[in-house]
């Protein structure tokens, strides 16, 4: 999956370099700036996640936009040893917040290791490039 992520973004910049330039130009539709207070995807895409008591329960593994581009959930790596035994769960996007602490930004979830671990897994379909739900144990 990490390895789709960085030629996903470079192939929507190529592939979408002329078509939405072109008419972006032609309509007078561009940013002559960013917003002051942008956040990057790099805050978010593979960065710990930690609980209220500062304590890891997860990691960001994919970041899901909706078909209008907004970002609208993200999976969280959850459990497992050097990856082993992990479950990778879906959580709304707005369950994340952004902390700073000794000016290091990190993300902070209000729920448990225990309650993300509870929660409905999902498995990456690398042929399809989708996730879907992970069946369950019979």
């Amino acid at each position: 999956m990490k390895m789709y992520v960085p030629a996903l973004a470079l192939a929507l910049l190529i592939g979408g370099a002329v078509g939405p330039a072109l008419a972006a130009e032609e309509t007078g539709q561009f940013q002559t700036s960013v917003p002051s207070d942008a956040l990057t995807i790099s805050n978010y895409y593979e960065q710990d996640v930690y609980d209220n008591q500062n304590s890891k329960i997860g990691d960001v593994k994919d970041v899901l936009l909706d078909k209008d581009g907004r970002v609208s959930a993200v999976i969280v790596g959850v459990g497992g040893v050097l990856g082993l035994g992990a479950k990778d769960v879906a959580v709304p996007f707005s369950a994340l917040k952004l902390a700073e602490k000794n000016g290091d930004r990190y993300l902070v979830m209000n729920t448990t290791k225990e309650a993300l671990e509870k929660a409905p897994g999902y498995t990456y379909d690398r042929t399809k490039g989708v996730w879907l739900p992970a069946k369950q144990p019979t």
